[in-house]
């Protein structure tokens, strides 16, 4: 589904920094077999420092507690790619006037250039499966992941989703220790955060807040190319924390760190855990992970789009819902007979008011299933059926 809008004069724009700098390959591991995650009831209950007879007992910050069993499987990763310079081609072109001016003394621009890039990452299976941010990694060559006792290795990326923002990467190592994830469906605003990372290339950094909001919607936090529903946290996070988990007062995963705003203190952004997960498992069994596609850009209908709409270009609509801006060539949307102006009133026979809801319709329908659209054109109510499409897939980096 497409989700940039076009009506950029009735959405607000902010700018979203993303916290790091793929090879796609195949793999038979799970984060669910018997190496992965230790199983909630399996884990280490949280004790009182051991005191000697006369000895004052005192109680270990749950931070502390939290770091000392879960620090080491933070791990620092360092990426290396080419990237293309985007260099015009009558540049190097021997004709060009610029070329007969300057002869010998022209330099020659190479048409593409190294790019470097440091994030974080956190071990989720003994055998040495990693997760991390796609873009920590993106069109990466090679990727050299260093533990916290400071042994390094080369790391495989298994493969990556610029949608989500999530990457799987493997190294050749056994009995390391690994994460437990918690139900990041089950967060509530207020809860405790912890984020460790290496911020500014300082490694094993930790910092602590609440989890400020969850449900953020990629709109919301500038992040329109995305497809995943942020946890918006007060735990400082800088360039650098990309990659790393966001941990729940138990040492659980309650996400991975992957954005701030720019400009803003105290706005940081995780992919929830539960989300990573399910794209990891994808990433890990066939190097890709698939998502549903109609193909539509959209604006929410409201008092101020509106007005816009009346001032600007002289339309009036008393529709409530979304309507529909743009219909991508060729896609399920265009298929089913979607036209720009449609405005989607229920899907499913499930009221709509919002973009979100549109997103989260999709997201939640496998590929090839079917989306009862109830529809206004033209002051008339239309039901069309969408069979849902897969999005296409965008060019993977090749070395």
């Amino acid at each position: 589904m497409t989700k940039t809008l076009s009506w950029k004069k009735t959405t607000s724009s902010v700018s979203l920094i993303l916290l790091g700098g793929g090879i796609t390959l195949g793999g038979n591991y799970l984060i669910n077999s018997p190496k992965s995650l230790a199983d909630r009831e399996n884990k280490t209950n949280l004790a009182a420092t051991p005191t000697t007879p006369g000895a004052i007992a005192v109680c270990q910050n749950y931070v502390s507690d939290v770091v000392n069993r879960v620090g080491n499987t933070v791990v620092r990763i360092d990426a290396v790619g080419k990237v293309a310079t985007n260099v015009p081609s009558t540049f190097n072109d021997p004709d060009t006037p610029l070329k007969q001016f300057f002869g010998s003394q022209t330099p020659n621009i190479p048409s593409e250039q190294t790019q470097k890039g440091m994030g974080s990452g956190f071990v989720v299976s003994s055998d040495g499966l990693i997760l991390t941010n796609a873009h920590v990694v993106e069109g990466s060559s090679r990727v050299k992941v260093t533990i916290k006792n400071g042994q390094t290795y080369q790391g495989r990326v298994m493969g990556t989703d610029p949608l989500t923002d999530v990457a799987v990467i493997k190294i050749e190592a056994d009995s390391l220790p690994a994460v437990t994830f918690a139900d990041s469906d089950q967060l509530q605003p207020g809860e405790s955060a912890i984020a460790i990372g290496n911020p500014l290339g300082l490694d094993n950094t930790v910092t602590t807040g609440i989890v400020s909001a969850t449900g953020r919607t990629s709109a919301q936090v500038g992040a329109a190319d995305k497809r995943v529903s942020f946890i918006q946290t007060d735990a400082a996070i800088n360039p650098g924390n990309s990659g790393g988990p966001l941990l729940n007062a138990q040492g659980e995963v309650i996400g991975i760190n992957t954005a701030i705003m720019q400009n803003a203190q105290g706005l940081g952004f995780a992919t929830p855990g539960n989300a990573a997960k399910d794209i990891a498992e994808e990433l890990i069994a066939t190097g890709k992970a698939d998502h549903p596609f109609l193909g539509i850009e959209m604006v929410q209908i409201t008092p101020e789009f509106k007005q816009e709409l009346k001032t600007q270009k002289n339309l009036r609509i008393d529709a409530e819902g979304i309507v529909i801006v743009g219909v991508v060539r060729n896609s399920p949307a265009e298929r089913a007979g979607i036209k720009s102006g449609d405005v989607i009133q229920a899907i499913d026979e499930q009221k709509i008011t919002t973009v979100a809801q549109v997103q989260q319709a999709v997201e939640q329908t496998n590929i090839g299933e079917k989306l009862n659209l109830g529809l206004i054109r033209n002051d008339r109510q239309l039901d069309l059926a969408v069979k849902v499409g897969l999005l296409p897939q965008p060019r993977n980096f090749n070395p």
